[in-house]
């Protein structure tokens, strides 16, 4: 049997936005606890030259929310990215879950072929939608989930492997 577009999009955006949301409520409830001010850490970075935090949830959000959107050849909302805390991260997962929820298998049919063109600082990228999903969209997912975990460890936040596979859940 083989998987759809959708089924190997929509369910695992889902899954990492859903597991990137519990990192951020541990790492809330950790600060709270140690009264360290949420700006703190939303302004945190792993090295002076990457993005901080609050950065890196944003394009993991926007990654899943832009990259369903053109495979499924309709518009994306828009977030203003001027969220200043934990609460508002954790809302902006929910409504981009909530958008990638509201997308019908039926959407991304036949996107595995689709033209797919991206506007980048260093040129056009062309892509099948079936590249662009797996060379692409996938990768700097996971990549941005993975740094904003980074983040809130080397921060201090007492975080491991599971929170990171399995968010609320447990394996």
């Amino acid at each position: 049997m083989s998987l759809t577009m959708y089924q190997a999009s929509i369910p695992v955006f889902i899954r990492a936005l859903q597991n990137l949301e519990h990192v951020l409520q541990r790492a809330a409830d950790w600060a709270a606890e140690k009264k360290i001010s949420e700006s703190v850490l939303l302004a945190t970075r792993l090295t002076p030259d990457m993005f901080p935090l609050v950065r890196q949830v944003q394009i993991a959000s926007d990654m899943v929310k832009l990259g369903a959107a053109r495979l499924a050849d309709v518009q994306a909302p828009v977030f203003a990215d001027e969220e200043s805390g934990f609460v508002e991260l954790r809302q902006r997962l929910q409504a981009t879950c909530e958008y990638l929820d509201s997308l019908r298998p039926e959407q991304l049919q036949d996107s595995a072929g689709r033209a797919i063109t991206l506007k980048l600082r260093s040129g056009d990228q062309h892509f099948q939608g079936q590249d662009y999903l797996f060379q692409f969209v996938i990768p700097n997912l996971f990549f941005h989930c993975t740094t904003a975990y980074d983040i809130l460890r080397q921060a201090g936040v007492p975080l491991g492997k599971r929170d990171y596979l399995a968010g609320a859940d447990t394996l």
